[in-house]
Parts: structure tokens; C-alpha cells; sequence
């Protein structure tokens, strides 16, 4: 098996990539609550079929375990994306290489070779399918399980594997940990067979069309409206939502167009900006948008690559509104209340406690229950749901959703669905548009009555092995140190959900490792906080601001909006200068205008490379120009010039291109 990564290795040893090859084999890449999820590659800290098999193979123990013979008649089912590897460097492309364009499919394949090898049937869909359809389908088919070979809105390089239960959802504390332990310890050898062998007896199958129609004679229920009169433009961002988002906004009867550019698979996001196909991240609409301009467009939807989370922008007052998860959330929430009247008296609504606080407001205003503290992860909305389903009380759940662009209604799935959010938001804006309205009029409307939350999101990014202790030395100083004071602003209370008890497992304790500081609000404010958190998924500390106002009248909206951004860049700043300091970071003002995403080691190595780019106006022949520019920019990734061009130009009030006279 690992005969046929020794040529790369080779390599990287002739080139001494000691840091990269450290990288790669410092550690068994973590099999987290939810599966694994990381950079694809060679060796043990690397997404590859050798971590996938391992992964597959004690997932059939646990599965044999908890189930007995029931894992192994009802089995497994698996669905993938679009993801495919292209190694751009520390790979030589004259020899042999394991990784190089490996797919989401391969990685699906290579797992069914263990399933089967361990008697457990094994379905796998007969193309790229989406997280939720992959819900579905567990519960439509009865399994025990399922897997999803996709890395959601990670970068192109990353691929991984999302591990369902027998209800379709992730799997919640002590459940996962023992799943996590049999992966990780418990493994000793990797059994597999060929599927040709395994569908000769009977243990493999394919499947697609008939789980697709019933899937969507789900979706279609769920509508709200039956006005269709919208004109829609959407993007998949290279990934699968044409499967669920478009197939059935177009089989409902809306005008629908598939952005072409962005519609069409593929793992490199080619026409993604900054290759970040995420629905949180504004600039992932740049191309879609330059042709709903040219367009007779109401609204544009985004899904990201496994199509579980919806993103929209809307064209208001002619000009195009980006909205995030918790302005979609807040609005699908107020929306299923005004269709269902008194109907949704006694509801319930689910979210996760980093998403608005406004939709606390409009459930408790409304006699509808809200759990609203859960931790982060959509797995404990889906456990949820299964206490109502058992206590024969699911018909009262109205919706459950997270700021990361999640929502869920029904009965159908037990995880997120791009499909709901989007089939909501066009009823809503069809009924909107023949009252002449639109999403941004009836949002206001919502912040006029319950009051104007603005919920921000940033982060600290920290890759490789020493970035993770960093991460985990902010996490630590502050749960230790408990500040009470950032800057100007003073804390009042802080809740750290380690103090919730019992913790069952260290899933749980990792689950849990969130820290909530509530900040005293100044004037005309209910509520500020600050929610830390390190990512369960990708090497970062996120930090999560809500300042919510008193509801007000509409003539003081845009006033209330000018002095809540510039609150919410002072909290920002405060804050992060905190945390830097607490790992020895002394970081420039100017570095909170580089793209948000950019690892911190890129954004300060972008102020040592500041002055080679000032120098580039000195250059008269424009190609010797483009080269350096881009030669200085490189490490930044993909489309670097957008990401550190504000900071530029409030350092030297031109953008890069202008200054060094590049277009002229």
C-alpha cells in the first residue's frame, strides 16, 4: 500500500521540503466528531486513500459493534463531489504520483472496498450528490449509516469524509468519541476486496434517479408560496447544488438560469474568486454578479460545493445586497411565522448559540420555543429533532438554522439543506416583488420592529503544526486569565461552556471549548458580545461579535447602521489585538483591511513585501512589471492583488496597479 508513495517521498527528501514533509507525517490526521477533513496529499497528516481505508475500516468495527448483523444487511450509503487534486508544488510531475487528481469518487470507491470486505452492503450513488440528498437517502433506505466524500467550502486542495448516523445526522457526543476511538486505536489491519467481487455478492450497489425523485417530492412540500413569478440567477461555485437547488427551483415552475461560468462541476473553482467556494465569503458572488448586471436578474443564490448551505445576494433600490447567514436566517425564520399564523404557536426553532440573538426575539414575541445555545455544529439541531421525532412531536418543528448559512425544515433530512433556504427565499421574494418590494425591504422592516443585530464574523488563521499550539494557547490564556476589560470595552460576564455539566467525553469537552464574553453596551444598545471559539474543522480561532439595538424607527435606520459599523470595527480590533499579543503578534491597523481568510503569517509577511511592490514604479517595461508583481505576490495564493489592495490603498490612497503605473 505504501509502495507507491516512496518515488514522491524521494523527492521531497532530494529538495530537503523538510518543513512540508513535517507537515505531512507530524501527526495521524485527526478523525474529528465528524470524520476527517484536510489537505490532500502524502503522508499520515494528509487526506489520501491510506487514511480513508483506515477511516473505513473502523467505522465498519464501530458499525458492527453497535448494530451486529443489522450493519451488515442494511448497510452504508455514500455520495461525493466535485473535488479533484491538482498538486501545484512540492510534487514532482515527472514521476508517478498517488494523489494527483484524485476525486471525491476514488476516495467513495476506496472506502466501499473496505465496507464490502467487511460484509456490510454498501450503496453509493452513480454521481456527484449533495450533503442532504446523502441525509435522505440513509433514512429513505433504512442503512445504519453514510458517508460524504467532499470537503464542503474548504479551499480546492482539501478533500475528507462526514460520517452519518442510521438518522441521517452527524454524530453527537459520547456517540462520535467511541467511533473516534475504534478509528484511531483500534484498527489493525485495513480489510478490502474489488467491488466487481463485492457486487457479485450482492454487497455493493449503485444508486441515484429513484432517490433523487423522492428526495425532491420532499423539497417541493416544504414550499411556503405558490407564486413563481422571480427571475433567479444561481451558481452552484463549481460544486453540486445544480443537483438539488436547481433542479428543483426549475421543476417548481421559477425562472431559473444556471450562472455558466460557475455551474458546471469541477474541483478546481476555477471561477471562484480567491478559489473559496463559500457562501459566507462576499467575493464568491464576483463572477455571477458581473452577469446578473448585464441581466434582467431579481435575486442571485449561491450553494456551496456539497450544497447544505445557501447563500443570496438581491438586487434593492438598484444596487446588489449581499446577505449572510443570519440576515437569511432571521428572515426565513419571521417568514415561516407569517405563513403559518397561529399554526406555529408552540413551534419549535433550533440554532446553534454563535447565530443571532434576533431570532430569539422574534420566537419568544411569537409563543414559539427556542433553543438557541447549542453548541456549534448542526448534529445537535439534528439530535433535536430526533427527541421530537420520538416523542411523536416532529409536525412542531419549524426550523432550525446557524449562521454559517445552515437551515432546516421538515422531516425529510437531519442535516442542512441549500435547497430549503433557497426554496424559502424565492417564495418570499416572488410574494415580495408583486408588492414591489424586496428582501432588503422586509429584512428592515424585521429590525425596525425587533430591533437591528449585527452579527460579525472574523478570524485568526494559523496553519501547520505551530499555528495549532498558537490557537490553542489563545484559547487557553483567555479561558485562564478571564480578561474583563478589551480596550474601552468592559466585560460584565463571561460564559465559558466547559462549566456545563456533565461533559460525557472529550468530543464533548472539544465541542464545549467556547468562550462568550458579554460586553457592556453603550446607549441604544440590548446586547454586545463576543464569542471565541476554535474551528472543529480547519486550523483558526473564530471570533463571532453580535451588537444588537432597541427596535426604532425607520428614519433612524441608516444612522443606527453607520454608528453599529463603526462599533463593530472598534470590538474587532480590541478584541484581536488581545489575542495577538497572547502569541506574541504585534499586529499593523492597517492589517484588518487585508482579506479576511488570509493566514496570519501571510498577512504580516504582505508588510515586509509592502515596499518591494512600491519599488515596481521605478520599472518602465510593463511585462518585466506584471512578472515581479507577481513573483512578490505569490505566496498569497490565489487572485492576491484583491486581497491586500485595501490595505494598500490606505497607505498610499492608490490601488496597487495605479501606483506603480501598471495599466497605463
Amino acid at each position: 500500500d505504501f509502495e507507491i508513495y516512496q518515488p514522491q517521498l524521494e523527492f521531497m527528501i532530494e529538495n530537503e521540503d523538510w518543513d512540508y514533509l513535517l507537515d505531512c507525517f507530524y501527526q495521524v490526521i485527526p478523525f474529528g466528531t465528524g470524520g476527517r477533513r484536510g489537505e490532500v496529499g502524502i503522508g499520515s497528516n494528509r487526506i489520501n486513500q491510506w487514511t480513508i481505508r483506515s477511516s473505513a475500516q473502523g467505522h465498519s468495527q464501530y458499525l458492527i459493534n453497535q448494530h451486529g448483523d443489522d450493519a451488515k444487511k442494511k448497510g452504508v450509503v455514500l455520495a461525493y463531489g466535485v473535488r479533484e487534486y491538482i498538486p501545484k508544488k512540492h510534487y514532482s510531475t515527472d514521476i508517478p504520483n498517488p494523489v494527483k487528481n484524485l476525486k471525491g469518487v476514488d476516495l467513495a470507491e476506496s472506502a466501499a472496498e473496505v465496507y464490502t470486505a467487511n460484509g456490510i452492503k454498501t450503496f453509493l450513488f452513480d454521481g456527484p450528490r449533495t450533503t442532504p440528498e446523502l441525509s435522505f437517502a440513509i433514512r429513505y433506505l433504512n442503512a445504519v449509516a453514510g458517508d460524504m466524500f467532499d470537503a464542503s467550502h474548504n479551499p480546492p486542495e482539501h478533500s475528507g469524509k462526514k460520517v452519518y448516523d442510521e438518522f441521517g445526522g452527524q454524530l453527537i457526543p459520547p456517540d462520535d468519541e467511541a467511533l473516534v476511538i475504534e478509528v484511531t486505536q483500534k484498527v489493525n489491519k485495513v480489510q478490502r476486496i474489488d467491488l466487481e467481487k463485492a457486487k457479485s455478492e450482492d454487497l455493493f450497489e449503485y444508486i441515484g434517479e429513484e432517490i433523487d425523485n423522492k428526495y425532491f417530492e420532499e423539497l417541493k412540500k416544504l414550499s411556503l408560496s405558490d407564486n413563481t413569478d422571480l427571475k433567479i440567477l444561481f451558481t452552484p461555485l463549481h460544486g453540486v447544488g445544480s443537483t438539488n437547488v436547481y433542479n428543483v427551483l426549475k421543476e417548481m415552475g421559477f425562472d431559473i438560469t444556471l450562472d455558466p461560468k460557475t455551474g458546471y462541476f469541477s474541483g478546481k473553482f476555477e471561477n471562484v474568486t480567491y478559489n473559496i467556494p463559500n457562501p459566507e465569503v462576499e467575493e464568491s458572488y464576483d463572477t455571477t454578479l458581473k452577469l446578473a448586471k448585464r441581466s434582467d436578474i431579481d435575486i442571485i443564490l449561491s450553494s456551496d460545493p456539497d450544497a447544505d448551505r445557501v447563500g443570496a445576494m438581491v438586487k434593492h433600490n438598484g444596487d446588489w445586497v449581499f446577505l449572510n447567514g443570519n440576515e437569511i436566517g432571521v428572515m426565513l425564520l419571521n417568514y415561516v411565522v407569517d405563513k403559518k399564523g397561529s399554526k406555529s404557536k408552540d413551534g419549535w426553532v433550533m440554532q446553534t448559540l454563535v447565530t443571532t440573538g434576533l431570532s430569539t426575539k422574534i420566537a419568544e414575541q411569537n409563543n414559539i420555543n427556542i433553543i438557541d445555545d447549542m453548541p456549534v455544529g448542526f448534529k445537535y439541531i439534528a439530535d433535536e429533532m430526533n427527541k421530537l421525532e420520538a416523542k411523536g412531536k416532529i409536525d412542531k418543528f419549524l426550523f432550525g438554522m446557524e449562521e454559517s448559512h445552515g437551515y432546516i425544515s421538515g422531516n425529510y433530512s437531519r442535516d442542512k439543506d441549500a435547497a430549503v433556504g433557497a426554496i424559502w427565499l424565492a417564495n418570499l421574494a416572488a410574494e415580495l416583488k408583486k408588492e414591489t418590494k424586496t428582501l432588503i425591504d422586509y429584512l428592515n422592516q424585521i429590525y425596525s420592529k425587533y430591533g437591528y443585530f449585527r452579527n460579525y464574523l472574523t478570524e485568526i488563521r494559523l496553519p501547520g503544526a505551530e499555528g495549532m499550539s498558537k490557537i490553542r494557547k489563545i484559547q487557553d490564556t483567555l479561558r485562564e486569565s478571564k480578561p474583563m476589560k478589551f480596550g474601552d470595552f468592559k466585560v460584565y460576564k463571561i460564559e465559558d461552556l466547559w462549566d456545563r455539566k456533565p461533559i460525557v467525553s472529550e468530543t464533548d469537552r472539544k465541542s464545549k471549548d467556547v468562550l462568550v464574553f458579554h460586553v457592556e453596551p453603550s446607549d441604544g444598545y440590548q446586547t454586545l458580545k463576543v464569542t471565541v471559539r476554535p474551528s472543529g474543522t480547519e486550523p483558526k480561532t473564530k471570533f463571532y461579535i453580535e451588537i444588537g439595538t432597541a427596535p426604532f424607527d425607520m428614519d433612524e435606520f441608516e444612522k443606527i447602521k453607520v454608528e453599529t459599523e463603526q462599533l463593530v470595527k472598534s470590538v474587532e480590533k480590541s478584541f484581536m489585538d488581545h489575542c495577538f499579543k497572547l502569541i506574541n503578534i504585534d499586529f499593523p491597523e492597517r492589517g484588518y483591511l487585508l482579506f479576511w481568510q488570509l493566514p496570519i503569517y501571510d498577512k504580516m509577511r504582505y508588510f515586509e513585501i509592502e515596499k518591494d511592490i512600491e519599488q515596481l514604479v521605478n520599472i518602465t517595461d510593463n511585462k518585466e512589471k506584471e512578472v515581479k508583481l507577481n513573483e512578490i505576490l505569490e505566496s498569497l495564493g490565489t487572485d492576491p492583488e484583491e486581497k491586500v489592495n485595501k490595505a494598500f490603498v490606505a497607505k498610499y490612497n492608490a490601488s496597487i496597479r495605479e501606483y506603480i503605473k501598471l495599466d497605463e
